[in-house]
């Protein structure tokens, strides 16, 4: 039996019974009044009776598609409530662009339940995304017509990073097109050369870990928080050494793969995103065992094999560390301490700065099947 869902124009529409839309409610298609108690013509809802009003809403168990709803009432009629009426709406973001389109409020009609009840939904719902919620509670009549209450307060409440179970379906996903692997020897990172001066000048010839930027998936839990340095690992195939432009900066520290990755570190993935691209990136995480970095990724990043993983292997044969990265997708990988220049080389690329391929605060692609989860994006 399909479970009937309230779409952003406030009609119903089926969903498959395996998808979660408010867990242990039963959703009803009708059209609500706002939340200055204004009703559109036949909207099925009667004059306003006296029913108790919510207040003092709690939310709590926030997740990147999910919250739980609470709120007190007075006892007055309250054995009359049938349904709760929700109203959720994206808190609008002053820097937006004032020519877009505002997402359409979505309504949610629930049967009265005991609380708090989970709304649970990634069609509405996105992660790190701010929100306001209302609630009013409704009456059934036996005609089909609604006595409402006065809608409750506003309140504000933000959404949260994807979990380690949603980064291990994106995992899981990236791990499809990851290709062979080929080997590798060396990290490098490029930059201007007025960075490597002010490196050397200002941070006693130590390159410092700072804030990842926003770029990738939305709900990544590493955006904006985690700190650390950005390395490459790709390389050419024909050649086995790493290419010759760059999108970051026309100079390249180069240093030798065992200096970063190996049995003293651990590794996490981090991310998988496109950028309007056939080519996908695959954000990985390098961490000393122990550090405040390694501490992080724990409690949020999915851990990987160093030794057998699609995308990046660190093993030793015959006595020496070998290294390999998966060819079908660009590797970046974040390295979470200091790393002092005198430990590799400092020199100027042969080839060309491509700026189109830079990914500073790039967004994903939220419509690409490759990449994405059912889970927001």
């Amino acid at each position: 039996m399909e479970v009937p869902r309230l779409d952003r124009s406030g009609m119903s529409s089926p969903t498959s019974p395996c998808e979660d839309v408010i867990k242990n409610l039963s959703l009803e298609a009708i059209q609500l009044c706002d939340r200055d108690g204004n009703k559109s013509q036949d909207s099925g809802i009667a004059e306003m009776e006296e029913l108790p009003v919510p207040h003092n809403i709690k939310i709590s168990n926030i997740t990147c598609d999910s919250f739980k709803i609470s709120w007190d009432m007075d006892s007055k009629s309250k054995d009359r409530i049938t349904h709760y009426f929700i109203d959720l709406n994206k808190k609008e973001n002053k820097n937006s662009n004032k020519f877009k389109h505002k997402d359409v409020p979505t309504k949610l009609v629930a049967k009265a339940v005991p609380l708090p009840m989970t709304v649970r939904g990634h069609w509405f719902l996105s992660p790190r995304t701010e929100y306001t919620v209302a609630v009013q509670t409704a009456s059934k009549q036996v005609d089909g017509d609604y006595v409402v209450s006065e809608w409750s307060e506003i309140i504000e409440f933000c959404t949260g990073d994807y979990s380690k179970v949603h980064l291990t379906q994106l995992l899981e996903k990236a791990e499809v097109i990851a290709g062979r692997m080929l080997k590798l020897s060396v990290f490098y990172r490029n930059q201007h050369k007025e960075y490597f001066d002010y490196i050397r000048d200002q941070h006693g010839n130590a390159m410092q870990p700072s804030v990842k930027d926003n770029s990738g998936s939305h709900g990544s839990p590493i955006s904006g928080k985690l700190e650390g340095i950005f390395f490459s690992c790709n390389t050419e195939f024909n050649t086995g050494k790493p290419p010759q432009d760059s999108p970051y900066g026309r100079y390249r520290f180069e240093i030798s793969a065992e200096k970063l990755f190996n049995p003293n570190t651990n590794l996490y993935f981090g991310d998988f995103y496109c950028m309007y691209t056939a080519y996908h990136y695959v954000i990985l995480v390098i961490a000393p065992v122990g550090s405040p970095g390694d501490e992080f990724c724990k409690q949020r990043l999915p851990q990987l094999n160093s030794k057998d993983n699609k995308f990046l292997t660190c093993a030793e044969e015959d006595g020496i560390m070998v290294y390999h990265h998966a060819q079908d997708v660009i590797l970046e990988v974040i390295y979470t301490d200091p790393v002092d220049l005198s430990l590799g080389t400092v020199a100027e690329i042969t080839g060309h700065q491509v700026m189109s391929s830079s990914t500073a605060n790039a967004k994903k692609d939220p419509s690409c099947k490759t990449c994405n989860i059912s889970v927001g994006r």
